[in-house]
């Protein structure tokens, strides 16, 4: 059996190392990575293919840098010419990214079979891009492994049950990838001022591209540093460019992006965290740290609902307020919400039963 994986951004990097891990331990199955270039700084793709271990991508399409439209479009073009190529039983996409929707779409129009790993997720924000991959991503796929039983309860509310992909509960790969690298996980070059420190990361377009909310975060957190908060935030590259081009001040310690040893490392041995990322909020949770999320939305409903997780309008005056009052807030340990660390193996094995 063959199995064609499209991988573009770093959470994908992550979830790909557990099902690579499962798919070299059977001889019966060839795997064909196509790195599609969306995330190019090095330390935010290839060091996750060193220290995790993926294997070398048989394709690298260097598509980046470019907007949602053109971007989809020419990862549509040259994955399609791959697949042509290659011919393979399975094509599998992760989470919700341009790469994902375009891995889907080519591969439904040559009439191959798909996979989506993390199906299911709805943040019903449909200003967000990711939460338009998602939803087209899995009205394509043949195969939908959900990370939660919300998930499962998302489509078969949608009518999924009516149509002809089959649905399976998996528990969440990035659960798995927590469990195996927590041991391995090191402590970044240079980091200074470890105590009680509050991990911070902002990147979705949601903040960066609109000036107000990005500064309203910004000078948020200054104003809560200022108080003597002690904040780290490895700045993303594309954040950096947008606030060194509008001139915002960030009164707190900032580092160079991190590979994710180094990431696990830092949430590991932080006091809380806050971000807008979607991977982050379930690692916070992994690593039983309380996680302000400043979205409006977010996908991972079952943090919320089980009060390890606070959302946060950014565009609230009371932000500031809102945030002092959650850094302290603890995380209970005891819940078990993504699984037992097995998703890969219940996935791989769906796919052999499945060819």
């Amino acid at each position: 059996m063959k199995i064609v994986t499209i991988l573009g951004a770093r959470p994908q990097f992550i979830k790909a190392s557990s099902l690579s891990r499962e798919i070299a331990k059977r001889n019966e199955i060839e795997e064909i990575i196509i790195h599609t270039g969306q995330h190019f700084d090095v330390n935010m793709s290839a060091i996750f293919f060193k220290e995790m271990e993926i294997p070398e991508p048989k394709y690298n399409l260097e598509i980046n840098s470019l907007s949602h439209g053109a971007m989809t479009g020419r990862m549509l073009e040259e994955i399609e010419k791959i697949l042509l190529l290659e011919r393979p039983d399975w094509t599998v996409v992760y989470g919700d990214t341009n790469s994902t929707i375009a891995g889907a779409l080519a591969s439904k129009k040559l009439h191959m079979k798909v996979a989506h790993v993390e199906a299911g997720l709805r943040s019903y924000e449909m200003r967000m891009p990711e939460e338009i991959n998602r939803i087209l991503t899995d009205q394509i796929s043949d195969i939908l492994f959900c990370p939660t039983q919300i998930a499962v309860d998302n489509l078969r509310s949608e009518g999924f049950e009516n149509k002809d992909s089959k649905i399976y509960m998996s528990g969440d790969i990035m659960y798995d990838s927590a469990l195996h690298y927590k041991t391995k996980m090191k402590r970044p070059i240079g980091l200074v001022n470890e105590s009680s420190y509050i991990l911070v990361t902002i990147h979705r377009q949601e903040n960066t591209d609109d000036s107000q909310r990005l500064k309203n975060i910004i000078e948020t957190l200054n104003r809560l540093a200022s108080d003597g908060e002690n904040f780290l935030w490895p700045m993303h590259p594309r954040t950096k460019k947008i606030i060194e081009a509008s001139g915002i001040p960030v009164k707190f310690n900032c580092i160079e992006p991190v590979g994710y040893l180094e990431m696990l490392y830092l949430i590991d041995n932080c006091s809380s965290i806050i971000t807008d990322s979607g991977g982050l909020q379930k690692e916070a949770y992994f690593f039983n740290k309380f996680c302000i999320t400043l979205r409006d939305s977010t996908e991972w409903v079952e943090l919320v609902d089980n009060n390890v997780n606070k959302l946060m309008n950014v565009d609230d005056s009371t932000l500031y307020e809102n945030i002092k009052s959650h850094l302290d807030n603890k995380v209970d340990s005891s819940l078990n919400l993504y699984g037992k660390g097995n998703a890969a193996e219940i996935i791989v094995n769906e796919l052999i039963n499945n060819s």
